[in-house]
């Protein structure tokens, strides 16, 4: 499987950032408290989901998705955040590059999964890609 490593690097930006985006959750500061803490909530969610998902993946491959944490941290693209407060625009400018990441991650996943003619792997791409350009479009109009 070409996409091996891709996948893996993904699944491993998506184990930090379940962890990260609880960091941001628990510990923004603000105005748009709330708001803001109920997005990053929603967040987290679909990055677990999408975790999970990317690890049946290999299953259906006849793989072993990568689990451990050492692992994940040896292979994440996705920076950790040190626990303190964090401001509004420090929470979006952070969700933002992550999500900058992510979707150029699934893009790339994506094309070599169209050159193996593999539309399993290609379909998922499609979705996540989907989601990151939607969310990164909230993003823009959040912060005017």
């Amino acid at each position: 499987m070409k996409n091996k490593e891709n996948l893996n690097r993904y699944l491993s930006n998506l184990a930090i950032l379940v962890t990260k985006t609880h960091n941001l959750h628990w510990n923004v500061v603000g105005a748009r408290f709330k708001a803001i803490h109920e997005y990053t909530e929603s967040l987290y969610d679909y990055y677990f989901e999408k975790f999970d998902d990317v690890a049946e993946i290999f299953k259906m491959k006849g793989e072993y998705p990568l689990a451990k944490v050492a692992d994940y941290l040896k292979h994440a693209t996705v920076k950790e955040l040190d626990v303190k407060d964090f401001t509004i625009p420090e929470v979006v400018a952070s969700i933002k590059e992550d999500m900058e990441l992510m979707l150029a991650d699934a893009r790339k996943i994506r094309e070599v999964a169209n050159e193996e003619d593999d539309f399993l792997v290609a379909n998922m791409m499609e979705d996540h890609i989907e989601y990151f350009v939607k969310q990164l479009w909230f993003i823009q109009a959040m912060s005017k």
